[in-house]
């Protein structure tokens, strides 16, 4: 492997210069600049990070820590952070946690403050508890998406207001004329709480609280989805229309519906909340509540910079864009009713 000293012995300059050329830093005359690029093309010479990192008291990486992968939330804002962290010069790295409260600790041990100059942490376990400790170690923690914007976690942030999006998830329903609405709420208890809290609440604001006639939590996944979307469906009185807090869930639901021969949206209106790529893929396309996955990332990862190079006694917080209602082809008014109650889909109350 090529060395820095193989690279300014070719040049014919010190060590320090080739790594004011590599580094963009220090005051280099074009001649002798172009000619360490000559010798580094011609070495073939790659700087060694590891060595870089020891030598500066800081990793060129920032860590992005998941709860699971296999969510396509995540991959997408993981492409958004990626590419705010190339555009500073910083690589980023994902790490998995697939909901193990040990394995994020792990990650937090090994990772934070070495590996990685900083850590970024979506919805992801270990606790906020096992974060601030991190913090108090000295590691720069910032949460991506913290979902109460009226509660600060303690920790840096970019909080977006969840609970405005499930409000414009029920506003939609009670403006196309449903009355009778199930909920699927998606993940481990509590995750998704201001998501329903939202919708509930401008329910009960537009005079319809007793609108949701039973409410089933699923795992977050489009499984989940099916399987609890199977349960809400096949209960009578038959419901007009479902919010789920998440996209996958929805999606699984219209998969139940599908197996159940009842239509979407002519029988059933189907809302989720994200707007993952695969909503608008679906058939019908989903209808959601759009958050603003790649500009909350971008600000993330600003934040996190912000704070590595100049850490703060406070922890900050920024609002993210406002979510936004995406109607597609999943949502339109009740199926008027026949003479004898029959919804057309063959049920009745």
């Amino acid at each position: 492997m090529t060395t820095l000293s193989q690279v300014a012995q070719r040049a014919g300059v010190t060590s320090a210069t080739v790594s004011n050329v590599l580094r963009q830093r220090g005051k280099v005359g074009e001649e002798t600049r172009a000619r360490v690029l000559a010798a580094i093309e011609a070495l073939g010479y790659r700087p060694h990070l590891t060595a870089r990192a020891l030598a500066e008291g800081r990793a060129p990486t920032l860590a992005l820590m998941v709860s699971s992968i296999a969510n396509p939330f995540y991959p997408e804002y993981a492409l958004a952070a990626e590419q705010a962290a190339r555009q500073h010069g910083r690589f980023l790295i994902v790490c998995n946690t697939n909901d193990d409260r040990e394995t994020g600790r792990a990650y937090l041990d090994q990772i934070a403050g070495t590996l990685a100059d900083g850590v970024l942490v979506m919805n992801a376990e270990p606790s906020i508890d096992d974060l601030k400790a991190t913090a108090r170690r000295g590691a720069t923690v910032v949460l991506g998406m913290w979902e109460k914007p009226h509660e600060p976690p303690g920790l840096p942030c970019v909080a977006v207001d969840f609970h405005l999006a499930g409000a414009l998830a029920a506003r939609h329903l009670i403006a196309l004329g449903h009355r009778r609405i199930g909920v699927l709420v998606g993940g481990v208890p509590g995750v998704h709480a201001e998501r329903e809290r939202g919708f509930n609440d401008e329910l009960a604001r537009l005079g319809h609280a007793d609108a949701v006639l039973r409410t089933v939590r699923v795992h977050d996944s489009v499984d989940g989805g099916l399987q609890g979307g199977a349960a809400l469906l096949a209960a009578t009185p038959p419901v007009t229309a479902v919010f789920a807090t998440n996209d996958l869930p929805a999606l699984g639901l219209m998969h139940a519906a599908a197996d159940l021969g009842i239509k979407v949206p002519q029988q059933l209106s189907v809302i989720g909340l994200t707007d993952i790529q695969g909503a608008h893929q679906a058939r019908p396309a989903l209808t959601t509540v759009a958050v603003p996955t790649a500009a909350a990332a971008g600000m993330a990862i600003a934040l996190l910079l912000e704070l590595i190079a100049s850490p703060q006694a406070d922890a900050p917080m920024r609002i993210a864009p406002a979510p936004e209602l995406v109607v597609r082809a999943s949502t339109a008014p009740p199926y008027e009713r026949g003479p004898d109650g029959s919804d057309g889909s063959g049920r009745s109350d």
